[in-house]
């Protein structure tokens, strides 16, 4: 039985292809409307939009690269701007003129860090500049930089506006709009994004405040961990072996037992388990390892709700609602909300989709819906290929032919292949029909046409091999996966 889900939608793999075949010329790296072309014999670089259009080419020998949107990084590697680098746009246009200059910049934000000479300014992709040049500039967070002004450093946003007049000895990093300044033994201070404090602290050796206003605490010299609130008020003693915080507890362990304090309740409960991981609304499944390899399901007071006896436990959204996978041996169950199994006997789990359960009974493969509790037969479906992790359903039908079908059990790729083999984690596929190879995805693009002989495998993708001719294609990634088996 496995677990699945699924988008669906145009690949930027296969519109690759096409500009490829279209222009006669390797596209590399299209993604969002644009690739890139180059010439081997004389390495120079271009662009090239999705219609085939060739929008920019440079004349020498140089190298493009995708920064964001329509905007792009072009370095020259000969001539008299050899060694330069310039921002531009989708035709070719300078935003910041070729110079010999280095940049940094924070994923999918239009701001460049620029270095020049020993000096650093900031400026967004329209070639602006936003903050002047100064000793030294550092990104903060997804919206704060650190600038260094004659030795101290400042905060400022991202639009270059010094938000705070507060000088500090080093740059930071900020985690949900918040970081630690240690200003000695047992003393610092939480400040936010603009340089406020929060909250002072003056007797506790602060280890994480990602929990605030709760702080895990650490007493350096036993190299044990507690919990206090902002205003230093202990919650947890420092007696605990390690502290894990999570989105809505803190875990901590002492002696092989685990206490988790609930944010919501600012209370801290013990449990007689070694580690327990959260389900949701309060409940938890216990570790499993050598020692104790069953699990159970328990609340945070410590009651049994499916006693320390399954193989597997899981948290499921299947439609928008919360559900536990449950298999002891070869019994296998999913429980609502209130702990009421919403499969009817004899039918058997084959895989969970986001939306829809596949189910199988007396050899008849049906599709699933927890929300309208309806059965529905996957008509001409009769096999699902063993093992397989691909995250949709892949299998023979009557004629014993393999296809595709997705969680809502539409035909993705034809039934009409004499074998289908996939790869973990990657979309693509290899289609096999009267003793010839091709490659497809999970959209049934044909990537490949099904003449090749052979195929080998490496971590990048797939080389397909016709007597002295290859193809290689490439991996991309799956943006849903299994998650368990």
């Amino acid at each position: 039985m496995l677990f699945s889900s699924v988008c669906l939608g145009q690949t930027d793999q296969y519109k690759q292809i096409l500009l490829t075949k279209k222009l006669g010329r390797e596209v590399r790296f299209y993604t969002k409307g644009y690739g890139m072309i180059s010439d081997a014999k004389t390495g120079t670089s271009g662009i090239v939009d999705s219609l085939g259009n060739i929008t920019f080419t440079y004349p020498f020998k140089s190298e493009i690269s995708r920064l964001w949107k329509e905007r792009f990084i072009l370095k020259v590697k000969t001539g008299n701007s050899g060694g330069k680098t310039s921002l531009i746009d989708e035709k070719g246009n300078q935003l910041i003129p070729m110079d010999t200059f280095t940049f940094r910049t924070w994923e999918n934000k239009d701001r460049l860090i620029y270095t020049k000479q020993g000096k650093e300014s900031v400026y967004d992709f329209n070639g602006k500049q936003i903050i002047p040049f100064s000793d030294k500039i550092e990104f903060g967070s997804e919206n704060r930089f650190f600038v260094k002004v004659k030795g101290s450093w400042f905060i400022y946003d991202f639009d270059g506006k010094q938000v705070s007049d507060r000088a500090f000895e080093n740059d930071l990093r900020f985690y949900k709009g918040r970081t630690y300044i240690s200003t000695g033994e047992k003393s610092g201070e939480v400040i936010d994004s603009n340089g406020k404090t929060l909250t002072t602290i003056s007797d506790h050796n602060v280890d994480n405040i990602n929990a605030f206003p709760f702080l895990v605490t650490l007493d350096v010299a036993k190299n044990r961990y507690g919990i206090i609130d902002d205003t230093e008020k202990v919650i947890a003693d420092e007696i605990y072996d390690q502290a894990f915080v999570g989105r809505e507890y803190i875990y901590l362990t002492k002696d092989d037992k685990v206490s988790i304090f609930s944010k919501k309740e600012a209370k801290v409960y013990s449990l007689d388990y070694q580690y327990v991981n959260p389900i949701f609304n309060g409940l938890f499944k216990t570790s499993q390892d050598q020692n104790n390899p069953k699990a159970a399901v328990v609340r945070l007071s410590g009651e049994v709700i499916f006693a320390k006896e399954y193989d597997r436990v899981e948290g499921l959204t299947i439609a928008g609602e919360k559900y536990i996978y449950l298999r002891k041996n070869d019994d296998e169950m999913i429980v609502d909300q209130y702990f009421k199994n919403i499969l009817q006997e004899g039918f058997e789990i084959e895989k969970i989709f986001s939306n829809t359960i596949i189910l199988s009974k007396d050899h008849i493969y049906y599709k699933f819906s927890p929300k309208d509790g309806q059965y529905l037969e996957l008509k001409g479906f009769k096999e699902i290929k063993p093992q397989e992790m691909y995250p949709m359903l892949i299998g023979k039908n009557a004629d014993n032919f393999y296809g595709v079908l997705n969680g809502n059990g539409k035909e993705i790729v034809p039934f009409i292949y004499d074998d289908i083999i996939t790869f973990s984690g990657a979309n693509e596929i290899i289609v096999k029909k009267d003793n010839k190879l091709g490659v497809t995805n999970h959209k049934n693009e044909p990537l490949t046409e099904v003449i090749f002989d052979k195929y080998i495998q490496d971590k990048k993708g797939i080389k397909l091999i016709k007597g002295k001719d290859l193809q290689f294609i490439y991996f991309t990634e799956q943006n849903d996966k299994n998650f368990i088996e």
